[in-house]
């Protein structure tokens, strides 16, 4: 999908029946409540696709835009595209669930024409998946899976923009790259690789090749992530002192391994080796420069299993040859494979790997069974844990809130739909109902979903937990949250969710607020989503399907009336719930339909005379 067009005011259009609301009157505050109900229906749940629960090897439902609406697609299995190659071992998963179309190395050119007809793409470090490949797959492109740790060779801002979740698999090959970290730091010390190419030479000079002991050597593991704090641990095994340097790590967990965090300044000055497990970033890139090298201890040794963007090859060469560097092991370069003259790869004191790090047969399987299982979970509408372009929400924290998601989505897009023609949305507030402590309520994924239920009824923009936010922020969308603390058992994530629109026109006058929002309040009751709010009014009824909101004078009768004439038509009612001021009042209606009335059946329903204004919704 290309990159969403920003503009300052968000239309809504005819996404619900163009039925004019009889003249407003004013609301008044509820009193009570009555609702009954015959059927419950499956809702997605981040709005992506939603899989079969009973075999979940079946292909999910998709749910798009199209033009201004919404299309269910038939369960076709997607088609995912892998592009460098992959353990057998997942692959094989790959293929339970989807088309595999293994094309391996393409060029950028031959990547494009091919992304169009994919619903995901796997990589490992070789492809560069730029903006125009996102561009490319005009919105089929889903989920962008790297098999490996690093993503600096996507565009994650690009994929943002289009909505695409990228994941990485960080986990399985921690251990087999920090394992090659330690065999570089050995090799390094007791000059195995040149000793080994002057065995083969047929020469025989133990005087030449005399190593260094590590015990007692200061170790400085720069960027104490997965596989720093691994190498920590096996460097302290050696008898080595570690000490590391990360501005995002906490103290405490380095503690725990026996390592002190300390200034970048500081690990450089003070180390004999230096091991490189940093990101390659824009803050990070040729971070190991001249000016670095000039504040190194004189001999240091360096190791590098990270990204080799981060040294300066030329500075570093500049380095070895006036020994303020005695040594280097590498096993990333800037560029891959490295130019065959490379003066830093044939430097007589540096021992070169060709991006070995997680070339292991049990790491390779590994990494292939992790990005399989998580670009699948992402075709079937999960957050993946390993999502490095959304919120990383816990997978039990995100089980938790698997109702509350699909209410903010229900709650926005029944709001939206509220909005009388020609009013512009500018301010969005979202009010969460809870006995938590802030802290312990994570609204992200509530937010990002409000935000789909708002913007995809009235544009052409599919929206994802992913591009949520950038899709607001583009579009003059201020969306802002206020969290109410209800004193109840903390045991219940929320009690209520409740979306005001402010500054706009309703077509239906009884869901404006005393304040003059448009209001709508929800609940999750058995797990199901509920509105429970509308206006002022109190009603009960479940968001799923169809939905007409009708207010009229309470008297006997009006139920009748309206089921009638659906009955007549033959549109179903799935349920229906009644929320009044007092008795002999006024009331809401909320009813629940499996058939869009036509215009003629929703015209008779608003010439019963009790009947003073009604809405259809599309939910």
């Amino acid at each position: 999908m290309a990159a969403a067009v920003a503009k300052s005011l968000l239309r809504p259009s005819a996404t619900s029946a163009d039925i004019s609301s009889l003249p407003p009157l004013s609301s008044s505050s509820s009193a009570s409540c009555l609702s009954f109900r015959s059927c419950r229906s499956q809702t997605p749940f981040l709005g992506v696709h939603l899989a079969d629960p009973v075999n979940p090897k079946i292909p999910a439902l998709g749910i798009r835009s199209v033009g201004r609406g919404l299309r269910i697609e038939a369960a076709a299995r997607p088609t995912i595209l892998v592009a460098e190659k992959l353990g057998e071992a997942g692959l094989a998963l790959l293929r339970e669930f989807a088309n595999v179309d293994c094309s391996y190395n393409l060029p950028p050119e031959e990547l494009c024409a091919k992304i169009s007809l994919c619903d995901a793409l796997i990589v490992r470090s070789g492809t560069k998946v730029t903006r125009e490949v996102f561009e490319a797959s005009n919105g089929r492109l889903k989920v962008v899976g790297r098999a490996g740790v690093g993503i600096d060779n996507v565009d994650l801002q690009a994929a943002t923009e289009s909505g695409c979740l990228v994941v990485n698999a960080p986990t399985a090959n921690t251990v087999a790259a920090a394992e090659h970290g330690i065999a570089l730091l050995a090799a390094m010390a007791r000059n195995v690789a040149q000793a080994d190419a002057s065995m083969k030479a047929g020469k025989w000079q133990r005087n030449k090749y005399v190593g260094v002991s590590l015990v007692g050597k200061t170790l400085a593991v720069m960027g104490f992530g997965k596989v720093g704090s691994e190498v920590a641990r096996r460097a302290k095994g050696l008898g080595m002192h570690v000490i590391a340097h990360d501005p995002y790590a906490p103290a405490d967990r380095a503690r725990a391994v026996g390592v002190e965090l300390v200034s970048f300044d500081e690990a450089i000055f003070t180390a004999d080796i230096l091991s490189l497990h940093m990101p390659l970033t824009p803050t990070t890139a040729k971070s190991f420069n001249d000016e670095t090298f000039a504040k190194v201890k004189k001999g240091v040794r360096i190791i590098n299993v990270a990204r080799g963007g981060v040294i300066d090859e030329d500075a570093l060469v500049r380095a070895l040859d006036n020994g303020t560097v005695a040594q280097a092991a590498l096993d990333v370069f800037t560029v891959e494979p490295p130019p065959k003259d490379s003066k830093l790869m044939m430097h007589e004191n540096v021992i070169a790997t060709p991006h070995l790090g997680a070339s292991t047969v049990e790491a390779q399987e590994g990494v292939a069974v992790e990005i399989a299982e998580a670009v699948i979970g992402a075709l079937k509408g999960e957050l993946a844990a390993t999502a490095v372009n959304a919120p990383m929400v816990p997978s039990e924290i995100l089980s938790e809130l698997s109702p509350y998601v699909i209410l903010a989505e229900k709650l926005g897009r029944l709001a939206v739909q509220l909005v009388a023609g020609g009013s512009g949305i500018k301010g969005v507030k979202v009010v969460y109902t809870s006995a938590r402590d802030p802290d312990d309520l994570d609204t992200r994924v509530l937010r990002a979903m409000v935000t789909k239920g708002i913007i995809e009824p009235i544009s052409s923009v599919f929206i994802n937990i992913v591009n949520a936010d950038y899709t607001a922020k583009q579009r003059g969308l201020r969306i802002s949250e206020e969290r109410i603390f209800l004193d109840s058992s903390p045991e219940i994530p929320l009690d209520s969710i409740q979306i005001h629109l402010s500054h706009v026109e309703s077509k239906f006058a009884s869901a404006l607020s005393d304040a003059g929002d448009i209001t709508v309040e929800g609940r999750v009751k058995d797990g199901i989503p509920h509105l429970t709010l509308v206006g002022s009014f109190s009603v009960d009824a479940s968001l799923e399907g169809n939905v007409i909101l009708c207010r009229n004078v309470d008297q006997p009768g009006n139920i009748g009336r309206v089921g009638r004439i659906l009955g007549e038509q033959n549109v179903n009612i799935s349920f229906m719930s009644v929320g009044r001021t007092a008795p002999r009042k006024q009331a809401i209606m909320a009813i629940g339909v499996d058939e869009e009335p036509d215009k003629e059946t929703l015209k008779k329903i608003g010439e019963i005379p009790t009947i003073e204004e009604f809405v259809f919704l599309k939910l």
